[in-house]
């Protein structure tokens, strides 16, 4: 097997992890979990969505989570070394990011989004392809000139829920066009674990065909059908480095009910069963990793620790493997240790 000795791994889950919970999740609680996340060492962490709590009503304290986690004093030492990233899909979100940004707690990056499926893309976003792309280049601009990053996402690479198959060879003329727009990086999103391994290793040789740059590309899967792992696998003997994932797999589309109350907009869950809620979780994913010899920079113990908290904040088992069987031991001491705990 031939795969990259070391990976960069951000953690999503303050945002798209939560996004998918039907009770609203405390303020305390996400800024506790994203206190925690930088303190295992993630150096990338998207939290929260600067778009309309109407549709979003988890990210609902967008702009209170921000300014508390600028001013914690757990990670004070840590802040400047860590990208926070917010989602802003439409243009009022992106001005409310550069507005807070000016005010000295906005994010230092923005998520931009695209789908190679035109239905999709309209549901996701309310404006046709052709628009969006005027739209996105007119304020990556403007974010680039407030000191924001832009990562331009492409969805629908391996099919769409509304259309069926897609192309993929369109996702790489879109990761151009970001790249042509002024986008610092682009995440390669598999939205609802419709991807099989065998076509995970085919886009992502055809995509460092055409860019030499593993770093400037983000990999997010869904792990719907159980392929999570496999598709990471994929992605790494095709060279990838920059990998993304959720505590206890969580999240992966917004929730259709907040504390019993109907949410407009969302559409259908992509799952039968909404419990089933798909990213590929972080702990089996360093875990994996580790076994591998894979370096993350990481502090696995402490993910682990995380994430068994993370189970009481959402009041239930999450579909981390490791969470329960935890690290394998590298001696037999660690064995004993284990199986005393």
């Amino acid at each position: 097997m031939n795969y990259p000795r070391k990976v960069t791994i951000g953690d999503i889950t303050v945002r798209d992890g939560f996004q998918h919970e039907e009770k609203f999740i405390p303020t305390e609680a996400k800024l506790w979990l994203a206190e925690q996340l930088i303190l295992c060492g993630f150096k990338n962490i998207e939290v929260t969505n600067f778009g309309n709590p109407v549709g979003m009503p988890q990210c609902k304290d967008a702009d209170i989570l921000m300014k508390n986690l600028r001013e914690s004093k757990k990670i004070s030492h840590l802040i400047d070394s860590v990208t926070l990233t917010c989602v802003t899909i439409r243009e009022k979100a992106i001005e409310r990011a550069i507005q807070a940004r000016y005010e000295g707690f906005g994010p230092d990056r923005i998520l931009l989004m695209v789908s190679t499926s035109e239905s999709h893309h309209y549901k996701n976003s309310g404006l046709p392809l052709s628009d969006y792309w005027k739209m996105a280049e007119k304020y990556i601009k403007k974010a680039n000139d407030a000191g924001i990053k832009v990562n331009g996402t492409v969805s629908t690479i391996w099919g769409c829920p509304i259309e069926g198959p897609t192309e993929m060879s369109k996702a790489i003329d879109f990761t151009k066009r970001w790249f042509d727009i002024g986008a610092s990086d682009v995440e390669h999103a598999d939205h609802d674990g419709s991807a099989s391994p065998d076509r995970i290793y085919k886009y992502f040789s055809m995509l460092l065909d055409k860019f030499q740059k593993p770093d400037k590309h983000i990999v997010h899967f869904h792990t719907t059908r159980g392929w999570g792992l496999a598709n990471v696998l994929a992605a790494l003997q095709a060279g990838m480095t920059n990998y993304e994932s959720s505590i206890g797999g969580i999240g992966g589309q917004p929730a259709n009910f907040v504390d019993g109350i109907p949410v407009a907009g969302t559409g259908e869950y992509y799952y039968i069963d909404p419990s089933i809620t798909g990213l590929v979780p972080t702990e089996d994913l360093v875990v994996m990793c580790d076994e591998m010899g894979i370096e993350t920079n990481l502090d696995i113990d402490k993910i682990l620790e995380t994430g068994r908290l993370v189970e009481k904040i959402v009041g239930r088992k999450l579909r981390s493997e490791c969470i329960r069987t935890g690290r394998i031991p590298k001696s037999l001491k660690e064995k004993k240790k284990a199986f005393l705990n």
